[in-house]
């Protein structure tokens, strides 16, 4: 287990240089630090002097990956690449380019976005495993279709009309929560009805297809026959044992999902002008802000590549006959 812990860990560090090489690559690709700094200083009365005074103060007057003019291990050490990239693997996010600390800004927008996703998490399993079941109880009658029928349905409807939807019903018309903002404590709860059950009702169809073919795959194996066999009810067949044998397919969607619960939602937290990460980085992409969108981009392939060792780890603890080698 050990070996196999660290050689996943050895296995990151080449992944995560390459996702912040291509990043950098990228970004820079699109802007060059000149038009960083002019977009920053305004397009008007701006001078040469101006923009290196700018680059300088921010960090951006190196070269970008290769200092030709330099001498031995500084002409990779003294560039932008590692000056402001390789500097994340000690989690030391910097600054932003108006002087906000960015680990700071992390820490404050981490609570409004897990406010939203662990509840969307936890409550949507419970709703959609209950509703597979159900269907998977059901399987072959008219309940079954039409709830088949329903989910891709469901699937098939974008999830800005969900979210426009539930800010007409819920806020406009029947003004049981707010339209948009966030208010933390507890008196923010009712800021968060609106976009969990959004979130709950926009997964709904794709989850319910995907646990139905889950189980149905399950339900016809000689475990399922033998249970049956030994005068189980089908109630009790499909909670005790199917569901207990389907963990792994579960856990794996489960578990992938851990880097959505700490980064936020893009589209949910921006529509609900909820401060998360989600909107942070929206507004750092639209500032055009390489620092934050460069620390949003190396934590999401961290916390993603966390949540993949997470994934066979469980897969240990729901199933004995699973090794780790």
């Amino acid at each position: 287990m050990t070996r196999y812990l660290l050689r996943r860990l050895l296995y990151a560090i080449p992944i995560l240089l390459g996702v912040n090489l291509i990043t950098f690559s990228l970004f820079f690709v699109v802007n060059t630090p000149d038009d960083m700094a002019y977009k920053h200083l305004g397009d008007k009365r701006v001078t040469v002097e101006m923009v290196d005074k700018w680059k300088k103060d921010h960090g951006y007057d190196r070269p970008l990956i290769y200092a030709a003019d330099r001498g031995g291990f500084a002409r990779f050490s003294d560039t932008l690449f590692a000056q402001h990239s390789l500097k994340l693997f000690l989690l030391d996010f910097g600054r932003a380019d108006d002087g906000r600390s960015i680990g700071t800004d992390i820490r404050q927008r981490m609570g409004p976005s897990l406010a939203i996703a662990i509840p969307n998490l936890l409550v949507g399993l419970l709703v959609y495993i209950t509703v597979s079941l159900t269907l998977t109880f059901f399987r072959g009658t008219y309940i079954d279709f039409n709830g088949v029928l329903i989910a891709v349905a469901m699937m098939s409807i974008s999830a800005m009309f969900y979210i426009i939807a539930g800010q007409f019903l819920l806020g406009k018309l029947l003004h049981l929560a707010p339209i948009s903002g966030y208010q933390h404590g507890i008196a923010g709860f009712r800021f968060l009805i609106t976009p969990v059950l959004v979130g709950l009702i926009a997964g709904l169809g794709g989850s319910v297809r995907w646990y139905r073919t889950l189980f149905l795959e399950e339900i016809e194996k000689d475990y399922i026959r033998s249970a049956r066999a030994r005068g189980l009810g089908e109630a009790a067949v499909l909670w005790r044992h199917l569901l207990r044998n389907a963990l792994i397919p579960i856990l794996t969607g489960v578990v992938v999902v851990i880097p959505t619960l700490f980064m936020g939602s893009l589209i949910t937290e921006s529509f609900f002008s909820i401060p998360g990460l989600g909107s942070y980085t929206i507004d750092a992409i639209r500032a055009q802000d390489f620092a934050i969108v460069r620390a949003m981009v190396f934590l999401g392939s961290l916390l993603y590549i966390a949540g993949l060792m997470l994934t066979d780890l469980s897969y240990v603890m729901v199933d004995p006959r699973v090794r780790l080698e």
